[in-house]
């Protein structure tokens, strides 16, 4: 049952058309702006896609897409696993090069794997994000431990990262005892290097390496970007040989409406209180992207009126300020103009219904 809700005190600003919720601050919406479903082959011919598919085929004779196999060729999937706040999606991101993966310091900021691509002449590793693993308070939280821990059986290594800074705890030990029945090549990464001193750095890799009988292990500081290339190299001489499994050029196989939900979602962590964070689920309900613009619409999903009225804020100021960051960042990922335009809406009790957190992508996919 669909249990949107609105307020008489805020119905003015939540319950307008969504054109009327633009929040882009240089350009308001009309209903010419209406956003419609996106069909990339709308309008060619049935010659014109066949030539599509054979522009295809020849790529991929050319080795320009998944499939082929260089010869001495190295590749893997890699999972980053590790205790919420650790610095996997932080990681993710310095090795990269660019932002792909949302952060934040709240507590299950990651809610969908991600896999992210790094191509290089000898070798294609595929990183996977992964939720922090944690104890479950709600149908959500267990369904996120679903998902890291899955990936522990279906990767050539994993990188099991360790804050530095934060004493190792009964959630790493618990993490530990599933990385050592992983039989895939197992990397200690003792992440945030930048915020101990020597001493204390010693003294957590003695206690890291009590936990497992890892294969090799790395300090770094994803944020000073010390060690990241060398961590780069240093899982690519662990990957087996094997092929191109995704296509040069590509980045992330993470679609662009997820991507949408996503960066809004990490605004809405950055800029409001405790309360809200762990109840906000974003769904991207409208994507079109253009050779200049995307138009993009988004819901916003809490469980309370109370928290609704936070996120929406004074005459709408508070989500207008998210949608503005949410803009930004989403111009620099795609490389061109964003028309942005957001909803918020009671769902109460979702992250304890299953139906509602598979519909919001957070579920764990066999």
């Amino acid at each position: 049952m669909d249990h949107t809700t609105n307020t008489p005190h805020d119905a003015e600003v939540l319950d307008r058309d969504v054109d009327d919720l633009a929040l882009d601050e240089d350009r308001e919406f009309d209903e010419d702006d209406a956003i419609e479903e996106f069909d990339p082959f709308e309008g060619l011919s049935d010659e014109e896609i066949d030539a599509m598919a054979d522009a295809e085929d020849a790529a991929s004779d050319l080795g320009l897409v998944a499939g082929d196999t260089p010869e001495g060729f190295r590749s893997g999937f890699v999972a980053l696993v590790g205790r919420p706040n650790a610095g996997k999606s932080t990681l993710l991101n310095a090795c990269m090069g660019s932002k792909v993966a949302i952060t934040s310091p709240v507590a299950q900021t990651t809610r969908r794997r991600m896999r992210a691509i790094v191509d290089r002449d000898g070798y294609q590793l595929v990183f996977v994000d992964t939720p922090g693993i944690h104890k479950p308070k709600d149908g959500l939280g267990s369904e996120l431990n679903r998902s890291a821990l899955a990936e522990l059986s279906d990767v050539d290594v994993v990188a099991f990262l360790i804050d530095a800074s934060v004493p190792i705890g009964r959630g790493d030990e618990w993490i530990a005892e599933r990385v050592r029945a992983s039989r895939a090549t197992k990397i200690l990464v003792l992440t945030k290097a930048d915020k101990v001193d020597q001493t204390a750095m010693m003294a957590q890799l003695d206690r890291a390496r009590e936990l497992v009988d890892f294969d090799d292990m790395i300090v770094v500081s994803s944020t000073e970007h010390f060690n990241v290339e060398p961590f780069i190299e240093l899982v690519s001489e662990h990957l087996p040989a094997g092929p191109r499994w995704f296509p040069k050029g590509m980045d992330t196989d993470t679609d662009d409406a997820t991507l949408v939900a996503e960066f809004v979602r990490e605004k809405v962590l950055l800029r409001t209180r405790e309360e809200v964070p762990h109840s906000v689920g974003v769904v991207c309900d409208a994507f079109e992207r253009t050779r200049k613009l995307v138009r993009a619409h988004a819901t916003v999903y809490v469980e309370r009126e109370g928290q609704k009225g936070i996120l929406v804020g004074r005459r709408g100021e508070m989500i207008k300020h998210i949608g503005t960051d949410a803009r930004r960042d989403l111009e620099r990922l795609f490389g061109r103009k964003v028309f942005l335009a957001l909803d918020v809406r009671v769902q109460r009790g979702w992250r304890d219904d299953e139906r509602e957190i598979r519909r919001m992508g957070y579920a764990f996919e066999e």
